[in-house]
This record gives structure tokens, C-alpha cells and sequence, in this order.
């Protein structure tokens, strides 16, 4: 029996650990489960869940914790691609990854599982079937690429005999209650003028929250049995082969009953670079007055207009990675939800 500690667990991925880390056939059997977020616990009933609230950066409060627990899956984060201060988001990204580290050393937990993220080794330039032996870019496009990079780096030189980690990297993250993709398009969808950039030849990677969350506790499982293979490693984490972002995401849009109008309307990339420019200018303008969340930036042109492509083979070799939800239950899951 594990006593495990969540962090993020009110988050959108959260919410998905803590359903599998619940079932019947949870690769983990929790004795206790400690779920440890600033937002208020919503989620399911169950004597063996303990919520804290709790902030990353509250070094003490994480110490708390920590203690009693055999391992922590860290996933509490800012994904941001431009609406946050770059201080803000390498505050919590990078040093509170270090706060969690440190709480980990300090209570003797056994091993540690940090959610990363693609964008790690994104630059801002295609990059098609790279494997995890491809290096940290020179420079990145924004703070939350850059945060990420920082707390692998963290990770990684944490891991010893005392303290196992290893870090995933999942591909873009979809489900029931997607906050980043769905939601903007479905908006889009329903005023009547959908827009995509490119043009839709492009290629990227997806996973289903619900198989991150598994490979998630596959991963913990690996590091407390003790297979040598994973600790101090990397792992890029998806379930399905590349498609064009758009293409993806409209199968969701029309299955869930949304008419897509125009029906094959693209902006140009260059194009498109420049109004995410002009919407960035106008949010920081008027920023003093009221926080404005943008969608339409310069880094998610550059985001869906580039390739980025790579296979979850190292991490089926080393921890017998393996999907629980099919491309086709996914889907059915997801349409689901948004019909």
C-alpha cells in the first residue's frame, strides 16, 4: 500500500489521476492519498483522500505535506503561453519544482514523478520523430518553455539512491474538461466564424489525459519496485501518431454537434504571426485596466504551425508504457462530455 501526494491535483490533469489512482485496477494501491493544490478540492468522495490547500512556493506547507508519504506525483504548474507575468510563471514552474524537490529530500520520500512538458525542448522550429536524446534549445520562445527546461534540469540532478525521479513529457493533453484547446474552439464554433492557422499540413502529438495519468503511475510504480532502467531519465509520452492540430481537434468540434463556418477557412502563417502580435500589444495595453487572457498569440502560431513529432517507444521499452483508453473510447469520452 502507497501513501502518495498529488500535487495539481484540482488541475485539469489532476482531475484524471485522481480517477485512476482510484480504480479498481490503478497500477498503484494508495493507503493514502494527499492532494495538494491552491484550488479547492471538487472531486470524488473517498476516505483514503486527504486534500491540502496549498501553494508550491509555501516551502512549509509542502514539508507538511511530504511527511509519511512514499511518493509524489508533481504536476502543479502555470501553463502559460503569454498571459502571465514571465516572473510569475518561472516562480512557480522552476522554483517551486526545487520547493517540491527539497520537501521530498527533507521528509525521505522515495521517489518523485515531475509532469513536464513538450514545450521543454521547444525553440520555436519544426522538430520531426526527435527522441528524448535531442537537447535543451539555446533559446525559447517564452518563460513557460524555459520554466519547464529548468525543473527537468531540477529533476534530474535530484535523483540519487535516496530520492528516485524521473520526468514525462506528455504530447498536448486533451479530455472531458480540456481548459486549453476545446473550450477556445468550441467559442469559435458557436459565434459563427472558425479560424485556423497554417496550412494544415503540419504535424503534431497528442495524448488523452486519461493515458498520461496512467503512464504517470506506471512510471511512480517502476521507480518504488526498483527497475533501474528509469530514474534520471526523460520520457516523451503520447498515444497516437501526428496529425495536424486543427484536423484533430475539429473531429471533436463537429462529433459534439458544433457547425464549423467557414467550413475550410485558413490564416496564413505570416499572417496569422502578425494579428497574435497586434492581440498581444492590445492585452498588454490594456493590462493596468483589466487581465486579459490571449489566445490568439504569436507562440500558438508557432505552436500549431510547426511539426513536432516523437513516439513514446523509450518509454514502453523501460516501464511498459501502455495506453488504457483507445484512440476510439477517447474520442466517444470526450464527445461525450462536450454534447
Amino acid at each position: 500500500m502507497v501513501n502518495l501526494l498529488l500535487t495539481g491535483g484540482s488541475g485539469f490533469l489532476g482531475k484524471f489521476l485522481i480517477q485512476e489512482l482510484l480504480s479498481a485496477d490503478s497500477p498503484l494501491q494508495l493507503n493514502t492519498l494527499r492532494v495538494f493544490d491552491t484550488a479547492p478540492y471538487k472531486g470524488p468522495a473517498d476516505p483514503r483522500i486527504a486534500y491540502i490547500q496549498g501553494d508550491v512556493l509555501d516551502r512549509e506547507a509542502l514539508n507538511k505535506a511530504c511527511m509519511g508519504i512514499d511518493v509524489v506525483l508533481h504536476s502543479a504548474a502555470i501553463v502559460d503561453w503569454g498571459t502571465h507575468p514571465p516572473e510569475e510563471v518561472y516562480e512557480v514552474n522552476a522554483n517551486g519544482t526545487a520547493n517540491v524537490i527539497n520537501a521530498c529530500t527533507a521528509d525521505g520520500v522515495k521517489a518523485l514523478v515531475f509532469t513536464s512538458s513538450l514545450d521543454a525542448v521547444f525553440g520555436g522550429k519544426p522538430l520531426v520523430n526527435i527522441d528524448e536524446s535531442l537537447p535543451y534549445p539555446a533559446k525559447y520562445p517564452n518563460m513557460y518553455c524555459r520554466s519547464k527546461a529548468e525543473a527537468e534540469k531540477l529533476v534530474a540532478a535530484a535523483n540519487s539512491k535516496a530520492l528516485k525521479t524521473v520526468t514525462l513529457r506528455p504530447a498536448d493533453i486533451w479530455g472531458e474538461g480540456d481548459p486549453f484547446h476545446i473550450g477556445s474552439l468550441l467559442n469559435m464554433a458557436k459565434g459563427g466564424f472558425y479560424v485556423r492557422l497554417g496550412n494544415g499540413k503540419s504535424k503534431s502529438q497528442h495524448i488523452y489525459a486519461g493515458n498520461m495519468a496512467v503512464a504517470l503511475i506506471q512510471a511512480a510504480k517502476a521507480l518504488l519496485e526498483g527497475n533501474e532502467s528509469v530514474p534520471g531519465q526523460v520520457y516523451f509520452i503520447t498515444d497516437s501518431e501526428g496529425t495536424n492540430f486543427f484536423h484533430f481537434y475539429d473531429s471533436i468540434v463537429a462529433a459534439a454537434g458544433y457547425r464549423i463556418r467557414p467550413n475550410n477557412f485558413w490564416i496564413p502563417r505570416r499572417v496569422a504571426l502578425t494579428i497574435g502580435a497586434l492581440s498581444e500589444f492590445s492585452a498588454m495595453l490594456i493590462r493596468p485596466l483589466k487581465k486579459v487572457n490571449v489566445t490568439f498569440s504569436r507562440f500558438a502560431v508557432t505552436y500549431t504551425c510547426n511539426d513536432f513529432t516523437f513516439s513514446a517507444d523509450k518509454a514502453r521499452k523501460d516501464f511498459s508504457f501502455k495506453p488504457k483508453y483507445s484512440r476510439e473510447e477517447a474520442f466517444r469520452r470526450t464527445v461525450d462530455y462536450y454534447k
